[in-house]
């Protein structure tokens, strides 16, 4: 085995949307970056819907953005649709989604990768983990290559002994297309990690000219709609998306071939996959009262013919397939040109990792992305990036980077990881979030930056920036409680005035000149403020409350078993997950109050 000349800080395995964000983020802050993929052609491919954001995963995005990442950027560069998620609901489930030119999306994101300083790209299969004494060593690959780093951010996706199915065939592979990674799951088991199994799945390919559009309903985009809060990007042209419908032959034509679904078949797919995006067989068996579903027509590229068929994932034989697309409406005369298929992939159970992303089993080793049993693009990219940043900051003998539940969905994304069993690959909600109010996608350039300047992440204009906006909404608000107008007959405040439902501040400056015009992204912040400020003090109480929990800190080591009062459930969950403070310990299924009152006063004893 040769080694390498070269020893990194920070050696990133798998070039995903964890990966890319990951090693981007490392080398942002100095660290010496090797970022090693299986091929460099698929560096950032989007192997599902080319799409970004969306339902709460828009707000990741954001975020990702506001700590100095690129998954916004590049969408905002590279996407052909943009649209504003539940733009009629209230602010806190409003969720920017685009639909990406997928070739160019993957391309953009490997040349800025390929232009950043301290950080080195290498085409390369990772066989084996290389550790010693506990920690991290390097990786040995299938290329006779000992690669020597510091920190290693395995981020392998669904690649770790990946098993395709397509009806009764099942092959080997990564994705469609691609190899998998047969030498990792092997390794993390020998070094005493537990895997679990988990499915996903993708639709159908088609080709643009057997769509009959005259039968399905355009879906524009909306305008104004972007990801990146620095200078708005040059924009690729705008094109339409189309809905559609199964039909009763559909139905029919599943119905009769479920047998032959690995999903139902007696030798087929054993894991779990997502239930909220379930395949079209299981919409047919658990919605069976449904006379059709929705289906969603997405174009992959400006330069490309091919249509993404969003609804119909699918493990059926290929036969099939083609039957059941033909009775959709418009899709009469479709060419297939990819098949669905299910993946099969090892994830590693995220109880065995701490809230940096570090492993609890190997110091100095990072997992990030759908190798800790999420799925997404977004949920990868936001891991990616913290596993980035505390690698890093491991490197430099500093403290882990930890977000919190109240200050992201990041935090509440990987504070759910860390201390949930999971059956089904996680998916990111508005719900999960209980302060949902206060992590507006609109507002993550606040509530983040700071953290990303003082990382590194961010240069002194773009901190400058947001300094200046939180400055000036706060003076702005101040200001308009101050000024009073008769306003139906009574003595009110501008301010009063804008906390109206009706009021909009885009229709107020109209009406008063002494409400100033500062931009949109200012004005939404100042109306935003003053409609919900009850309910934003509110929840900032909670936070309050809730927020000494966190700076207890609760000893790695600790003996939870010599606690005679505690529970003996509280004792193995505790065992288990190893809290690093009461706010963690308290927020483990099953753990309750008493419990956490009981630890309190051990902590204090000892």
């Amino acid at each position: 085995m040769w080694k390498y000349p070269k020893i990194f800080d920070v050696l990133v395995i798998g070039a995903g949307h964890a990966g890319c964000e990951a090693a981007h983020a490392a080398a942002r802050m100095g660290a010496s970056t090797l970022l090693l993929t299986m091929n460099l052609d698929t560096i950032a491919k989007m192997s599902c819907n080319p799409s970004i954001g969306g339902t709460a995963k828009g707000h990741i995005v954001r975020e990702i953005d506001a700590l100095g990442g690129l998954m916004g950027k590049i969408a905002d560069r590279r996407s052909i649709q943009f649209r504003m998620l539940n733009a009629s609901k209230g602010p806190a489930v409003r969720s920017p989604r685009s639909q990406a030119d997928r070739a160019l999306y993957a391309l953009e994101m490997k040349h800025r990768l390929e232009q950043m300083e301290h950080l080195e790209i290498q085409q390369g299969t990772s066989q084996t983990l290389v550790v010693a004494n506990g920690k991290i060593q390097g990786v040995e690959t299938l290329e006779g290559i000992l690669y020597r780093s510091r920190t290693v951010i395995l981020s392998a996706g669904t690649f770790m002994r990946g098993l395709l199915h397509i009806g009764a065939t099942q092959f080997s592979g990564g994705r469609g297309g691609d190899k998998a990674a047969a030498g990792l799951s092997p390794c993390l088991e020998s070094l005493g990690f537990q895997l679990g199994r988990l499915k996903t799945g993708t639709p159908p390919r088609i080709n643009r000219r057997g769509i009959d559009f005259s039968k399905c309903e355009i879906q524009p985009g909306d305008e104004g709609v972007r990801f990146s809060f620095d200078a708005p990007e040059e924009r690729m042209e705008q094109v339409p998306c189309y809905i559609t419908y199964t039909t009763p032959a559909t139905h029919r034509i599943i119905q009769q071939n479920l047998h032959r679904s690995p999903l139902y078949g007696t030798k087929g797919i054993q894991s779990v996959g997502p239930r909220y995006c379930p395949s079209i067989e299981d919409k047919i068996v658990r919605f069976a009262d449904k006379e059709r579903h929705q289906i969603f027509l997405e174009p992959e590229g400006l330069m490309t013919e091919e249509f993404y068929v969003n609804g119909i994932s699918s493990s059926l034989p290929f036969d099939v397939q083609l039957d059941l697309i033909h009775t959709c409406i418009g899709l009469e005369k479709a060419e297939v040109m990819r098949a669905a298929y299910a993946i099969e992939y090892d994830y590693v159970k995220s109880e065995q990792l701490y809230p940096s992303l570090e492993t609890k089993r190997v110091e100095g080793l990072f997992l990030a992305g759908q190798v800790n049993g999420t799925t997404g693009y977004e949920e990868a990219a936001g891991q990616g990036l913290m596993a980035g940043i505390n690698a890093a900051l491991k490197c430099s003998h500093k403290e882990p980077f930890i977000l919190r539940r109240s200050t992201s969905y990041i935090g509440v994304m990987i504070d759910d990881l860390i201390r949930f069993d999971l059956h089904e690959p996680y998916r990111m909600f508005t719900s999960r979030a209980e302060h949902r109010l206060l992590l507006r996608q609109d507002n993550a350039d606040l509530r983040l930056r700071p953290f990303a300047y003082e990382l590194g992440l961010l240069s002194k204009k773009q901190y400058d920036h947001v300094i200046y906006k939180q400055k000036t909404i706060d003076q702005e608000i101040e200001r308009l409680k101050k000024i009073f107008k008769t306003i139906e007959g009574k003595n009110t405040s501008l301010a009063q005035f804008l906390s109206r439902p009706d009021a909009s501040y885009t229709s107020a400056k109209e009406i008063f000149v002494e409400i100033e015009d500062f931009g949109e992204e200012i004005n939404t912040q100042i109306e935003l403020f003053l409609k919900y400020s009850g309910y934003i003090e509110r929840q900032q109480k909670e936070v309050k409350k809730l927020e000494h929990l966190d700076h207890v800190r609760v000893p790695k080591e600790f003996n939870y078993a010599s606690i005679a009062s505690l529970r003996t459930e509280a004792k193995q969950k505790f065992i288990r997950y190893t809290p690093e403070n009461l706010g963690q310990a308290s927020r483990i299924s099953g753990i309750t109050p008493a419990d956490i009152s009981i630890l309190l006063i051990e902590l204090q004893k000892r």
